[in-house]
């Protein structure tokens, strides 16, 4: 009988420890499923999988303090329903993304017009796949026709009722209020929200893009005029934007129950440095010429400011390389890595790229303390909250 327990036991497998406790995972000279490539999409050679197999890494996290359970990974629209992408592929990248375990697809009028509301939604009825296994994210404020934008209640209606229509789809699961309105009050957005969530065509409503002032505000409203709070504030996060994301987002979860949904690792323009190496280096990364009095001190800083950020992109990349990975998703990788992401949005053109992107999930082990301790030095951006500043002092 003893042996049999034995001969048992032997047939059962531990379950996966947590990623969490995984912070120290040692053994840098182990090569991880990368590819050692440098670029994106690199694998022509990779085939869809048929059936579901979640991907190492991908973990399911509530979105703010919401019941609502994301993958941590998403999938932006923007990119898999530009011009340059054929329906064929858009279908093959959705399907890889589900079969990866990625339950969560965000879109957005302004960034692919309704192409990708129509798209998506004839993809989900030829898939068949269950209504309760996806969640769908979608934003208003901004449309094709600049005399259909605001934040009214009539525009707020009829933007979801419009979404629906084109999404085949009964309800949208969060609703994103893409930018505040400074026309429009507080009171009537709440409250047409409140409204769309009540009349069940969504689930729950959030923020995209608006100052941690806008977000308090609107709570301030909801709990006044009891109505359903936001969940989740999606905004732009990577090694080089990251003081809204660090310092304050933070602070609304832990206050009023307002998660992060992140995006901005694959956000990067590809530059040429002297040398003829080609480094990633951040958009909106520049000063504009209108942050300088002096045009000449302007060019000046720029000149020096980009000398800095090649340097740093050089430093990361080389880092990269020595953790067995590209540039992108060791960005990837680092930003999974920070507790207030809750979802980070990946965008693809093809679904190599994708799962190239996906990779990165398995890096997340060998980010001990060391290396982003090594990339703190490099990138010597850590953003610090200002000190206080007294009343007194003011007078």
């Amino acid at each position: 009988m003893f042996q049999s327990i034995i001969t048992t036991s032997s047939r059962c497998r531990a379950p996966i420890a947590s990623l969490d406790c995984m912070e120290e995972f040692s053994g840098t000279t182990a090569q991880l499923d990368f590819g050692r490539s440098t670029s994106l999409g690199s694998n022509a050679g990779i085939q869809i999988r048929t059936h579901a197999t979640t991907t190492p890494g991908l973990r399911y996290k509530n979105l703010g303090k919401s019941g609502l359970r994301v993958s941590n990974v998403g999938l932006g629209t923007w990119p898999i329903f530009s011009p340059g992408v054929s329906e064929e592929q858009a279908e093959a990248i959705l399907r890889l993304a589900v079969d990866s375990g990625i339950n969560l697809f965000d879109l957005s009028e302004a960034h692919s017009g309704t192409r990708a509301e129509i798209e998506l939604g004839k993809i989900i009825q030829k898939a068949g796949w269950k209504r309760t296994s996806f969640v769908i994210t979608t934003k208003i404020y901004w449309s094709t026709k600049s005399e259909e934008r605001g934040l009214s209640r009539k525009h707020i209606i009829e933007s979801v009722q419009a979404s629906l229509q084109r999404l085949q789809l009964p309800y949208i699961d969060v609703i994103l209020v893409h930018k505040a309105d400074s026309m429009c009050p507080m009171e009537e957005i709440v409250r047409a929200m409140n409204y769309v969530i009540s009349q069940g065509w969504s689930m729950y409503w959030g923020t995209a893009r608006w100052s941690p002032v806008e977000i308090m505000e609107a709570y301030t409203n909801c709990r006044q005029f009891n109505c359903v709070t936001p969940i989740v504030e999606q905004s732009e996060y990577h090694m080089f934007c990251r003081e809204k994301a660090e310092l304050y987002l933070p602070e609304m979860y832990n206050k009023i129950g307002v998660g992060f949904m992140a995006w901005g690792p694959l956000s990067m323009c590809l530059g040429d440095a002297q040398s003829g190496d080609k480094l990633w280096i951040p958009k909106g990364s520049l000063k504009s010429k209108s942050q300088s009095y002096s045009w000449i001190e302007d060019e000046v800083n720029r000149e020096d400011e980009v000398r800095r950020l090649y340097d740093k992109a050089r430093d990361i990349s080389n880092l990269a390389e020595k953790l067995g990975c590209n540039t992108i998703q060791l960005s990837i990788a680092w930003s999974l890595k920070h507790e207030p992401v809750q979802c980070l949005l990946l965008g693809a053109t093809s679904p190599e790229q994708l799962h190239q992107s996906l990779q990165a999930l398995q890096l997340l082990p060998r980010l001990s303390t060391g290396v982003m301790l090594e990339i703190e030095r490099i990138l010597e951006n850590k953003p610090v909250r200002p000190p206080p500043i007294s009343t007194l002092a003011l007078r």
